[in-house]
């Protein structure tokens, strides 16, 4: 009897209009924007052009501003900074999963300056450009505004996939631009150097701007194997030619031909690498406003206004933050110092302890590794708090000794005059 009386209550359930099986998108399941349904397909960009993004994010900036740090540290510690730097630079954001919502936001924060920081300098090397090609033939804050509009219609594109090109340019001349062109001077080559504590922190806090890439491991793996290797060599052979007289952006060195030449063939990447980092910056906003919204990925009014007017914002807070600080290493290492440190060593540091709180109480082999991890995130708070220290002393040196004319000064910031 209660078996008969089961098998109806089973077979009136399977019956039932109430009860269906709900098919799952595996495709867009977690993912921020979805796939299908009339949706904008915001995920177009493959492992090649993530590799080409990643590369040129990475390289563009970086590269351009090693060599005056050598000079700070010299030629050997700065390699070893050049090689150490990129495998902390391997790590994805789980901010949220070890700290909670708090952690999670500050992350956001972290890379939100970061981005802009680096994307300021972006304007700068632009405007630089624009300085060297034409002889200085307009105030450097016109040039500025230039370079930003240029920056914004870059970055405008809502798609990565749009912006995935790359152009980087290198030359060389008889003797560095910034040296005496006439008679003996100090070359100014150290293998290893004599920095002060200011400017020990801010050059190393330049190497903690190479720490940014994602975690599509293909194209990360391509992406850190050419940039080390182009760094370590672009940087020694350019300290090595150039010594103390290397300028900042490196592109600086060179004659007034060559470094037309060099300009003339670099603007290009060199306006790309400003928009990368604002368009990140932008779409990381717009997305927090939008999240969840059908607006996020339909062709709406409400769409492009929060886009366009998000992307005018960061390229505006860039361009003040450019003719503050005019130049190009300093927004490097205060990028490095405020941010990439901690992101590219306590966040790691305090993942590894939270994949293995056990190594507290472990084995003598583990209690090393759990205190080497400690160890990690008290180096990061140091270069932290020390190397934004380090970049504010140096900028009012800057401005003290007349490196730094004043805020939106309209001096050569190319040495073309």
């Amino acid at each position: 009897m209660s078996s008969e009386k089961s098998y109806d209550a089973i077979d009136q359930a399977l019956s039932s209009d109430n009860v269906s099986i709900q098919k799952i998108d595996l495709e867009s399941e977690g993912e921020i924007f979805k796939r299908g349904g009339g949706y904008e397909d915001f995920r177009t960009v493959g492992w090649i052009q993530t590799t080409i993004i990643f590369t040129k994010i990475i390289f563009a900036t970086g590269v351009l501003t090693i060599p005056s740090a050598m000079y700070t540290l010299g030629a050997f510690p700065g390699a070893i900074n050049v090689l150490g730097w990129q495998f902390l630079s391997t790590i994805a954001d789980m901010g949220n999963l070890v700290g909670g919502k708090i952690v999670k936001e500050l992350v956001g924060i972290l890379f939100l300056v970061a981005f802009v920081l680096v994307g300021a300098s972006g304007i700068v090397d632009t405007s630089t450009a624009l300085n060297a090609l034409s002889n200085h033939s307009l105030c450097t804050n016109y040039f500025s505004i230039i370079a930003t509009v240029m920056v914004f219609i870059a970055g405008s594109p809502r798609k990565f996939e749009k912006i995935a090109w790359v152009t980087v340019g290198v030359t060389t001349l008889d003797r560095p631009a910034a040296a005496p062109q006439t008679g003996d001077f100090d070359f100014g080559y150290h293998v290893i150097g004599h920095p002060t504590f200011a400017a020990g922190m801010a050059a190393d806090s330049i190497f903690c701007s190479g720490a940014g890439t994602g975690a599509f491991l293909p194209a990360l793996n391509w992406c850190m194997g050419f940039v080390t290797a182009a760094y370590l060599t672009f940087s020694i052979v350019v300290y090595g030619y150039c010594g103390k007289w290397v300028a900042s952006p490196s592109l600086g060195r060179a004659g007034p031909l060559t470094k037309k030449i060099a300009y003339g063939i670099g603007i290009i990447g060199l306006m790309v690498s400003g928009a990368l980092f604002n368009h990140v910056s932008a779409k990381y906003i717009f997305v927090r406003i939008l999240r969840d919204s059908k607006h996020l990925q339909a062709n709406s009014w409400v769409h492009w206004s929060v886009w366009l007017r998000t992307l005018a914002a960061i390229n505006v807070i860039g361009f003040l933050i450019a003719s503050g600080v005019p130049i190009f290493n300093y927004l490097l290492s205060l990028a490095g110092s405020l941010a990439f440190a901690p992101l590219a060593l306590a966040l790691p540091g305090w993942l590894r302890i939270y994949d293995h709180k056990e190594y507290y109480r472990g084995t003598w082999l583990q209690r090393v590794l759990y205190a080497l991890h400690v160890l990690m995130i008290l180096i990061a708070l140091f270069l932290c708090v020390g190397g934004t220290y380090g970049v504010i002393v140096q900028v009012m040196h800057a401005y003290w000794d007349g490196s730094i004319d004043s805020a939106f000064s309209c001096a050569d910031n190319s040495n073309s005059s």
